[in-house]
């Protein structure tokens, strides 16, 4: 099970995302239960040496020192390398550490010497659930049910792993199954809420959350997870009342951290830009699970510091449609650096070419991104030493001191720069498209699974928008989505032009020249309308209820030209499509001769 290091792209954009759901599988391995079930096992042990050892290393854990409990654990190898419970607690150690890598290896060994354990099966299950490895985690935990047919946790577990690769109609078979057994199971309740809410049923799940907090007032995910529901619903002061009330509760300091992170976006949400930037932080603590190690060996930058002459670096993060929209505070940057300072930028590596136009006194190169142990580690390979780098910080991070409220957002006409020369040749080849307004659309993320896939329209109900007469629709949607251009052909009537010679994907100079010939770009939030925002090309954005981005308004900030489109509710893209379809009737003027600005 274990996995070769390689490199990887970078993380799914999240600009449009609400906060992250509380969805992990049952406990974490040092949870007070499963330490707790832990000591009975070492109980067992009382008459072999290493029982003192272990029970040494169960009490570090119990003050939360996975250090000293993975040195307990280790002496006790050295005694008796092949005990299946000594692995098993230097398994339980490093990942309370941690270090999923030597934790994902000490429970393969704990299981291969105890192989009738099925509990070791199923926090195996449960760390490479942790790892992104959905669905060796799935065949793990079914490992564990079927020894444990009664154990509602075991079907919890599952239903996690299913709905986590898309499969939600199993997964709520699985737990109606389990709530008809066990029908006072909190947790069963919470997890087919998480199930229901990813299908844009939030005033569902919102039942199911309730049902959980009824049996359990102290489920602090619980709790947590119905506030984010309710903040998708726009009952924003009702959801940070939960998120503050699920931090009090929370059991390990990853979950706390997660909620911390939510509380964030739910103060953005309200206008508190400043308080959520200061939380958005949590991101980068050690100690959350989903936190991106930067590998840069120099001291930090903190929003007191004075930037004046320094050298300092900033690391793109997140997605690239992030990396996109955050890069609206470094010509604020530039300033603060002033002429003896100077700004070095690791970007994603399909970024590099127009930011080096867009900033050409500051130094741009790539980044590099791994995923090694279900940690995410990224570097900047092009510096060599960074010895000349007096601070760093994520590329996010400076929002804290640039971008602390909405009036600190300029009205710049852009901050990118598409090339002028690519512009005048994408204008000449519109000019062989269909007569028209020349409208570019974009209509869903690459990044599309079961959590993210709410946030975007089904593509038929894109109907009243491509038969608005007048109108010339330009592909720039990248990966494959021929199957979307022949439903438009057979089903509307309506031929997508397909722009030649580029890579929408990994072209993103072209794409950003070639936004910039359109009439406009219309679509939800991606690389590509980010890219066309960014570079003050008109366009109109079909955002979500929730969405952060808007800093708590009807518009982007990030964008002062950009116009938004936002349905009253998750699921309700007919209002928004009908609301856009008027609005492209509206727009005067003989189209097909070349682009004119819309707003």
């Amino acid at each position: 099970m274990s996995r070769t290091p390689v490199k990887t792209s970078a993380s799914p954009n999240a600009a449009e995302m609400a906060p992250p759901s509380g969805r992990p599988v049952v406990d974490d391995a040092a949870s007070p239960a499963a330490l707790s079930r832990l000591a009975g096992a070492i109980g067992e042990l009382r008459a072999l040496a290493v029982a003192p050892m272990l029970r040494q290393a169960l009490d570090c854990l119990k003050a939360e020192d996975a250090k000293a409990g993975s040195e307990w654990a280790l002496k006790a190898l050295e005694l008796d390398p092949r005990s299946g419970m000594a692995w098993y607690v230097l398994a339980v150690a490093r990942e309370k550490a941690g270090d999923f890598g030597a934790s994902l290896k000490a429970y393969e060994s704990a299981l291969a010497l105890a192989p009738d354990r099925t509990d070791v099966a199923n926090d195996l299950g449960r760390l490479a659930f942790r790892m992104g490895l959905k669905d060796v985690a799935e065949q793990l935990f079914r490992r564990y049910l079927e020894a444990n047919p009664a154990s509602f946790e075991a079907a919890n577990n599952l239903a996690c792993a299913l709905r986590d690769q898309s499969r939600s109609a199993e997964a709520i078979d699985v737990l109606k199954a389990a709530i008809k057994a066990s029908p006072n199971e909190a947790l069963l309740w919470n997890t087919l809420g998480t199930v229901v809410c990813e299908q844009g049923e939030l005033r569902q799940s919102v039942i199911f959350f309730e049902e959980a907090l009824r049996l359990a007032p102290d489920f602090a995910k619980a709790r947590y997870n119905h506030g984010n529901a309710l903040l998708g619903l726009g009952e924003l002061e009702a959801a940070l009342c939960d998120c503050q009330g699920a931090m009090a509760q929370a059991e390990s300091e990853d979950d706390r951290l997660m909620m911390q992170l939510a509380r964030s976006t739910i103060q953005i949400c309200r206008g508190r830009i400043g308080d959520g930037w200061d939380d958005y932080e949590a991101r980068l603590h050690p100690r959350f699970a989903d936190s991106t190690r930067f590998l840069v060996d120099r001291p930090r930058w903190t929003p007191e510091a004075d930037l004046q002459g320094k050298t300092l670096l900033l690391m793109g993060e997140q997605g690239l449609g992030d990396e996109v929209l955050f890069a609206n505070l470094v010509p604020d940057v530039l300033d603060a650096l002033g002429p003896g300072g100077k700004l070095v930028l690791a970007l994603e590596p399909r970024l590099v070419e127009l930011f080096r136009r867009s900033f050409p006194d500051a130094q741009i190169g790539a980044h590099a991104t791994w995923r090694i142990d279900g940690r995410t580690l990224r570097g900047a390979p092009f510096l060599g030493s960074a010895d000349e780098i007096d601070l760093w910080a994520p590329l996010a991070s400076p929002l804290r001191r640039f971008r602390r409220s909405l009036d600190a957002f300029p009205r710049r006409e852009r901050f990118l720069v598409a090339d002028p020369a690519r512009v005048r040749r994408w204008r000449k080849i519109l000019a062989s498209a269909p007569p028209g307004r020349k409208v570019g659309i974009v209509w869903k993320s690459l990044n599309l699974d079961g959590a993210r896939s709410r946030y975007y329209s089904p593509f038929d109900l894109w109907a009243p928008v491509l038969k608005t007469p007048g109108v010339s629709f330009v592909n720039i949607q990248y990966g494959d989505c021929a199957a979307e251009l022949e439903f438009a052909r057979r089903q509307f009537g309506v031929d997508i032009w397909e722009p030649p010679g580029i890579d929408l994907k990994n072209d993103l100079d072209e794409v950003a020249a070639l936004t910039c010939a359109l009439d406009l770009t219309l679509g939800f939030a991606n690389a590509s309308s980010n890219i066309a925002a960014a570079c003050g090309a008109p366009t109109w954005i079909v955002s979500v209820p929730g969405a952060w981005t808007r800093l708590g308004t009807d518009q982007m900030p990030w964008y002062p030209q950009a116009r938004v489109f936002l349905p009253s509710g998750f699921g309700r893209w007919g209002e928004a499509m009908d609301e856009i379809a008027a609005a492209l009737a509206r727009i005067d003027g003989p189209g097909g001769t070349g682009p004119t600005p819309m707003g």
